[in-house]
């Protein structure tokens, strides 16, 4: 572990050039004695190193010092190489620059490591996008990725979903981010954070003005806040539709509770899962079903379940059941009449 951490410390120093000892303990999760004790080990062993104190101090190497490190261990060869199947370089241009790092890393890996970095390449796939996930639109992360690196106020054209006409927003970049196959523009706007889908930007233009990010504020920080909010907002919705139920006239949130063929069990757990309202469980006596309980904001949005046919049957609310009902009543309409010629 001291092997590592003095090589990280050496790296950084290289890298960064003065770099405050608080920084260094931070980042390598130790306390500041423990960091100033590997100076002094590092100092020992030859490497010009040294520390200033003060506002504007840090520690530092003596300048012109370089070294050629190349101690990777074998799983940090294969990390390197399976990060090139991850496809996010694609869309950003830079396959070819990750080709050529990755021929420079493998020329300077130590000889008994290479085998084993080029078999990681070979053996191990990463595929960024879902299952039957449709071909997807033609996304231009030219200016966008301009914008997050230049620290420049960005003007976009943006169509929200369902939506036919183009809103203008000017907002503040923090990144952008590949989820599951999608990119996101991560983005204050009005100082407050937005997510905005990169195949949605009608046109994006560079302004003059700086980026006006919050003080101390990460992309990691801001997509997590992002994220939780999409994934909690079906619930949320549910939950609020539910509590008017009888109210005003409100139409309320509906619980659906339905039994599925175990053998087609998985599937609909990939597919429903937003629309789950808890695992799905095996009662005494159903022998080869089990019941999932779901929930929708209107009834008629229970038509969702027809995909499983026959595997599928809708035990209650009586009201879904007669969705349920009329739907397949009105597939048996369309289809019939061929069943009555053959």
């Amino acid at each position: 572990m001291k092997s590592d951490r003095l090589l990280s410390i050496l790296l950084l120093l290289q890298t960064r050039g003065r770099v405050p000892a608080s920084e260094l303990a931070e980042r390598l999760e130790v306390s500041t004695r423990t960091v100033y004790r590997d100076i002094e080990s590092l100092s020992a062993a030859g490497v010009p190193v040294y520390a200033e104190r003060g506002r504007h101090g840090g520690i530092a190497l003596l300048p012109g010092f370089r070294t050629d490190v190349t101690g990777m261990t074998t799983d940090e060869a294969r990390a390197l190489f399976i990060l090139a199947a991850q496809g996010a370089h694609t869309a950003l241009g830079l396959d070819d620059a990750l080709g050529s790092a990755l021929r420079k890393v493998m020329a300077a890996l130590p000889a008994p490591h290479r085998p084993a970095a080029e078999l990681a390449g070979r053996r191990i796939l990463v595929d960024p996008d879902k299952w039957l996930s449709g071909p997807r639109p033609t996304v231009d992360l030219d200016q966008l990725n301009t914008a997050v690196f230049t620290d420049l106020r960005l003007r976009i054209r943006y169509r929200h979903s369902g939506e036919t006409c183009l809103r203008t927003y000017t907002v503040d970049p923090y990144g952008l981010v590949a989820k599951a196959g999608t990119w996101y523009l991560v983005a204050d706007r009005r100082g407050r954070p937005q997510l905005f889908r990169a195949d949605r930007v009608m046109s994006a233009t560079l302004t003059d003005a700086p980026v006006r990010r919050r003080a101390g504020v990460e992309l990691a920080e801001v997509w997590q806040q992002l994220r939780r909010g999409v994934e909690e907002r079906p619930r949320v919705t549910v939950a609020r539709r539910a509590s008017t139920r009888g109210g005003g006239g409100r139409r309320a949130g509906v619980r659906v509770t339905a039994r599925i063929r175990r053998d087609r069990l998985d599937l609909a757990v990939r597919i429903l899962g937003p629309a789950l309202t808890g695992p799905p469980r095996v009662e005494e006596g159903d022998d080869g079903w089990a019941v999932i309980e779901l929930a929708y904001p209107v009834v008629e949005a229970v038509r969702q379940l027809l995909q499983f046919s026959d595997t599928l049957e809708v035990l209650d609310p009586p009201e879904a059941r007669q969705v349920m009902a009329r739907a397949a009543a009105g597939i048996g309409d369309i289809y019939g009449g061929d069943t009555a010629r053959q």
